[in-house]
């Protein structure tokens, strides 16, 4: 053990670096006979110098001494197709990764050694090397600092000709692992933070820049493959499509949360061609065509809902004074000429255009002007600089009398006054929430739009010539309170999903106006009879437990923040009303009862937000329903906990006789009881020893079982049996709602009696105690089921 204990010190010894340093100088050649040697040789340079560089300065000396950085670089030149690069770049990486000491990285980049490594001409043929490579490339950004980037770019006459680290890591920002564009993409932001002005002209100027239009034309074509994916006619379940949509969007999520970390860099200059790109190569073509500025361009043939998604997501993650009042503006135009700067009504616009593009540049002065904005250039012009190209002197604008009609049916209020589109109605409503809510609205474009998180206080403030009252949402907010209402009224009722989501639009345009709803037709939420017939389903007895596991959600669902939903649910609403809008056929039993109690909890909780001016917190079941009723023919209390193999009274029990696949005939006593909400039909065999005991032998759930007499055999009698418990699938990938099988396992059981009568009465005893079950369940509801249900929720509330 000792004798173990010295050797590992001695690798680490000054003596034995030296050895080693010499072993590896007296290779010619790298081929494959020597290789394995090689990456031993490198495996020991590479601990030792970590080890050194936190406990033995001498062995630190040592390897600046003997330049063996310098080694490394002649080895990739002596390798005659020894595939020793792999190994070198990781040994390298794991060196440089775990240095601690300022003064030996500041060692390693100097010299050239670093370049020369990155610039070395490596074969990547398909093989594993490239991820070696960028990995390399990604440990040596990490270490750079405004002091030692300058030891890795050549610079002549104060301007930047080579950045290797840089340019290199570029060439695989598009290759097809996520692993290497991840890496490629930290090491530009490593770059980006610490570089300085000659840096940022040589990474802005062409062709180095071209970067960035490559990434913002990446996004574009995801963004294409988005939509063609959403609007494919292909055989797919409504479940997998969604699946699909949600890897669809993460990658182009994934790019914008990228463009918002450039964003953040402190460097104006960098943060303006960043947007400029996003701008001119992705925002305005998917903007103007959307609005009917213009026609589509470049052939970006994008549907109305993924537009608003694009847009609205971009809004979220992105953000900023810039971003925010440039889709704004564009947004807006429409109604602002008609409204602001003098307009009278019948005004046209240009159709040249020119009024649109001053328009635009009018609001870019004001938005770079602002005292708050970063940075203090005047740069009027760089947002729409290039706008010109997508706005030429034969595109057509609005144009003609500009009226409260004229603004309702086109821009954006085309979508939000849509008929029968729903998810273009709650897509294009959301983007113009997240524009009113966001506080980098500029004071020039709120008035016409409208704070929505407090827009009474804002309208206090505001002088008489910008009153809140000439403000979007303010002018069509009686339009589109009907509009929702006209969702959440609909017959035959929409889905689940689309109620919800505009259930929480409803709610958050209420608060917005104080919840006051003017003389709007309030002939809605009368899903209380669809509830009812639920009563009648074979899943009645699971109606208190969905009630209060669905009321929860509900409410965190209405509550929840503009800025934290998810503006993918305009995607899984176009996918959801094409599959199943309104097909109550298509849907199970159990999707049925869940999705009859989720519409009612909704409607339940607008009112009393409505009227209360708060959602409540629990549902108002009645819990204290008096003594329960018991069948009298046998100890319920025992049954009622009865499980397989348990010893019960057989009581009245019905003999009878079943068939079991695997067990033939079995002589049994049919035992239905029902106790409180709990129901359930035993078949139990007699005790050998107890005469009026008996064995549990199967069990079924009272509910469901419609117990039928076969017509030509008047003693079987037919029971449908479904499952006890409902299986969910607890994991929400987004959204409101939980999935389930949409075949839901059942049976069937077919029982012999002695004789007609007998069966009969098995049926009439069935029917008896689910009938005893369904009223206790049905006494629970009753709080929600009366015409007066707010004012026992005040109560339950305050108890």
């Amino acid at each position: 053990m000792w004798r173990s204990f010295w050797r590992s010190i001695d690798r680490f010894s000054l003596q034995h670096f030296k050895y080693v340093i010499n072993e590896l100088r007296a290779i010619k050649v790298v081929d494959l006979r020597n290789r394995e040697l090689v990456i031993d040789l490198l495996q020991s340079i590479v601990e030792i110098v970590t080890y050194g560089d936190r406990q033995d300065p001498m062995i630190f000396e040592c390897f600046m001494e003997y330049q063996v950085l310098a080694e490394f670089v002649r080895l990739l030149k002596i390798s005659k197709n020894s595939r020793i690069e792999a190994p070198l770049l990781q040994y390298l990486s794991i060196m440089i990764q775990n240095m601690d000491s300022e003064h030996a990285i500041y060692y390693c980049f100097s010299n050239d050694y670093v370049n020369n490594i990155i610039a070395h001409k490596y074969k990547f043929d398909g093989g594993d090397l490239a991820p070696y490579y960028v990995s390399f490339l990604r440990a040596v950004s990490s270490k750079i600092n405004k002091d030692t980037l300058c030891l890795l770019v050549k610079v002549q006459e104060d301007a930047v000709v080579s950045f290797p680290l840089y340019s290199e890591a570029l060439k695989f920002a598009h290759y097809e692992e996520k692993m290497i564009q991840t890496a490629v993409r930290a090491l530009t932001l490593n770059i980006y933070n610490v570089s300085d002005d000659i840096v940022f002209q040589f990474i802005t100027t062409p062709p180095v820049s071209k970067y960035f239009s490559d990434v913002v034309c990446r996004l574009r074509k995801q963004c294409l493959h988005l939509d063609t994916f959403l609007q494919a006619k292909e055989e797919m379940c409504t479940h997998g499509r969604r699946n699909e949509l949600i890897l669809e969007t993460d990658k182009i999520v994934d790019d914008l949360y990228y463009f918002k970390d450039i964003l953040s860099v402190s460097e104006n200059r960098l943060g303006r061609f960043i947007t400029q790109n996003l701008f001119s190569l992705l925002v305005f073509p998917i903007l103007l065509p959307l609005l009917q500025l213009r026609q589509q361009i470049d052939g970006l043939n994008i549907s109305e809902v993924t537009s608003l998604y694009i847009i609205s997501r971009l809004i979220q993650v992105i953000g900023g004074k810039r971003v925010i009042n440039a889709v704004a503006g564009v947004i807006l135009y429409p109604y602002m000429t008609s409204s602001v700067g003098g307009a009278t009504e019948g005004d046209t616009v240009d159709v040249n255009g020119n009024s649109f593009l001053n328009h635009l540049n009018d609001v870019d002065k004001l938005v770079c002007s602002h005292p708050d904005t970063e940075g203090s250039e005047n740069t009027s012009n760089y947002m729409f600089g290039h706008l010109a190209e997508h706005v030429p002197s034969d595109s057509q604008f609005i144009g003609g009398a500009r009226n409260d009609l004229c603004i309702e049916r086109g821009g954006i209020f085309k979508y939000v006054f849509a008929d029968n589109s729903p998810s273009l109605l709650l897509a294009s409503l959301f983007l113009l929430l997240i524009l009113a809510e966001s506080k980098d609205l500029d004071h020039f474009l709120f008035p016409m739009i409208g704070r929505i998180q407090d827009m009474t206080t804002q309208a206090r403030e505001l002088s008489a010539s910008q009153r809140v009252d000439e403000s979007i949402f303010v002018k069509f907010m009686p339009q589109i309170l009907n509009a929702l209402l006209k969702i959440l009224a609909s017959q035959p009722p929409l889905s689940v999903l689309i109620q919800w989501h505009t259930g929480w639009f409803f709610r958050k345009l209420l608060i917005s106006q104080g919840n006051i709803l003017s003389d709007l037709n309030f002939q809605l939420f009368n899903s209380r009879e669809r509830l009812r017939k639920e009563l009648d389903g074979c899943w009645f007895d699971r109606i208190p437990d969905t009630f209060q596991s669905e009321w929860s959600n509900c409410r965190t669902a209405l509550e929840e923040s503009s800025q934290c939903k998810d503006p993918f649910f305009a995607l899984e609403l176009a996918v959801c009303r094409e599959k199943t809008d309104g097909d109550a056929a298509t849907l199970s039993a159990l999707q049925r009862m869940v999705e009859a109690v989720k519409v009612f909890i909704l409607h339940l909780q607008l009112k009393a937000f409505i009227f209360k001016g708060d959602l409540p917190e629990k549902p108002t079941l009645n819990t204290t329903t008096g003594p329960t009723a018991d069948s009298g023919r046998s100890h319920t209390s025992d049954i009622s906990s009865a499980s397989f193999g348990s010893d019960v009274s057989l009581g009245s029990g019905i003999p009878c006789s079943i068939a079991f696949s695997n067990a033939g005939i079995r002589d049994v006593y049919l035992v239905p009881a029902a106790r409180g909400i709990t129901g359930k039909l035993l078949l139990t065999e007699k005790h050998p020893f107890r005469s009026q005991r008996g064995v549990v032998i199967a069990i079924a759930p009272l509910a469901g079982l419609s117990p039928k007499i076969d017509k030509d055999h008047p003693s079987w009698l037919h029971l449908q049996i479904r499952e006890f418990d409902p299986r969910f699938d607890a994991s929400k990938a987004r959204g409101n709602h939980l999935k389930m099988s949409n075949h839901v396992a059942d049976g069937r059981w077919t029982l012999g009696f002695p004789n007609a009568k007998a069966c009969d009465m098995a049926r009439l005893l069935i029917l008896e105690e689910t009938g005893k079950q369904r009223s206790f369940v049905e006494s629970m509801l009753a709080p929600l089921l009366q015409d007066d249900f707010l004012g026992n929720l005040s109560d339950n509330q305050d108890e």
